[in-house]
């Protein structure tokens, strides 16, 4: 798997993913189309420069979002079976009992208000704008990187070439995200199912079509394939909806991450130097043939830990609470825990996004170390005092912490009271007679 964020790599030159996945006119390495290309058939011509007209009008930022959306739910769609009334009546009465057990495992309340059954399309169009505040920083960062080589003898015309860069590397950026997007949208089974907050809040949902793909060959009944993935989804939703700092400080890791990025200028402006503004092709291999390749600095290396550290902290809560509500009602439990557990070390979901989008990769054995942490916690600490670790951003465990969760659970030389801790308050010194519930 490639560390590359998206937009830096060379194009990619597999299958795409299948057929109608791609961009109108190209493919997923290729979103231009071929348009100019010598020997385009000239019928099929002037749609075509009609409609890469249509593309370089986009003014909405970095990454060109309405062919984002197009690619993703063409892609999306070509095998969408849809949902009917039958699925949303599932959905929602799955989601009201997983609540009901989460309630006797974690001190954290519902964090549902409307449970829904989406379809592949619906999951493109309700996760988009978490999707903006994703990629945008990102895409944002390579073009002003882009702006800032320029040399200076073109900067009588840097305004009109940066336009141009500015319209091409939204349509390159859009096609790649679209793609990624139409491939994820078939296999993700909840709308937190990367362990970031993507949909509205509080509106739990469940993709029928996608668990049913989970659940199968498992021989495990369809029925408790759903009620564990929905208690997945509402565990997610409690942490979210409670913690209230969690999710910016997972996208704020990302936009971090971006502010790092730096490439090398040098040769940067010698290719800027040969470079014609009157070509898109030429400016489209520039955008995808490993010129802007990123140099990694220090910055971004904290970011990226910080930001697999927190997904690994979220994801083993999620993990260890889910295991304690249905490790005795549901038979099944054990065997679905770990076919979650296989799919996020073969390269899930959350994986894949996260290598395309920051070049990040996420570790398994993190996952499984960040639950053992919670596990241990509880053990030492009780259920109140594992949850009360969420109640302030300072005092999450690190990355060392997951090397030694026994360590970090049994330290009391620092241990805080945090109840009635609130985002700005400092932790107070714990009474003498009795230990802290979380640790400093």
């Amino acid at each position: 798997m490639s560390n590359q964020p998206f937009g830096f790599g060379p194009p990619d030159r597999g299958d795409g993913g299948g057929e109608g996945g791609g961009p109108p006119g190209g493919s997923p390495g290729d979103p231009l189309g071929g348009l100019f290309r010598a020997g385009s058939n000239p019928a099929d011509l002037g749609a075509a420069m009609h409609q890469f007209a249509d593309l370089l009008s986009w003014q909405g930022g970095p990454v060109n979002w309405d062919l984002a959306r197009q690619t993703a739910q063409q892609a999306a769609g070509s095998a969408d079976p849809g949902t009917t009334a039958a699925d949303s009546d599932a959905v929602a009465d799955a989601v009201r009992l997983a609540d009901v057990w989460l309630d006797a495992v974690t001190t954290l309340p519902s964090g549902v208000s409307v449970a829904e059954a989406w379809s592949r399309r619906r999951w493109v169009e309700a996760t988009q704008p978490a999707w903006e505040r994703l990629c945008d920083p990102v895409a944002g960062r390579v073009v002003e990187a882009m702006g800032s080589a320029l040399p200076t003898e073109m900067a009588a015309m840097a305004g009109p070439l940066l336009a141009v860069m500015r319209s091409i590397g939204g349509m390159m950026f859009g096609a790649q995200v679209g793609q990624a997007l139409g491939a994820l949208a078939a296999e993700v089974v909840s709308s937190t199912d990367i362990g970031l907050p993507l949909g509205p809040a509080g509106r739990a949902a469940l993709l029928p079509a996608n668990v049913a793909e989970f659940g199968a060959g498992l021989g495990v009944p369809t029925d408790e394939v759903r009620l564990f993935l929905a208690l997945r989804e509402a565990a997610h939703h409690r942490l979210f909806a409670h913690v209230p700092w969690l999710a910016g400080h997972l996208f704020d890791a990302v936009a971090a991450y971006a502010r790092g990025i730096q490439v090398d200028t040098g040769a940067l402006e010698s290719a800027m130097a040969d470079l014609d503004p009157t070509d898109p092709e030429a400016l489209q291999r520039a955008l995808t043939g490993g010129l802007f390749e990123p140099q990694t600095t220090p910055e971004q290396q904290a970011a990226l830990r910080r930001l697999e550290t927190a997904l690994a902290l979220v994801e083993g809560w999620v993990d260890e609470v889910v295991a304690a509500a249905a490790s005795g009602p549901l038979p099944s439990a054990a065997a679905l825990r770990e076919t979650v557990r296989r799919r996020r070390a073969s390269g899930g979901p959350a994986e894949q996004t996260f290598a395309t989008l920051v070049g990040l990769e996420l570790r398994p054995r993190r996952l499984r170390e960040a639950a053992a942490l919670w596990r241990a916690l509880l053990d030492v600490r009780g259920m109140a005092g594992r949850d009360a670790v969420w109640g302030h951003p300072d005092l999450l465990p690190g990355a060392a912490d997951l090397d030694d969760p026994a360590g970090y659970a049994g330290r009391t030389a620092t241990d805080v009271d945090l109840r009635g801790l609130t985002d700005g308050d400092a932790p107070p010194a714990p009474p003498a007679n009795e230990r802290g519930d979380a640790d400093g």
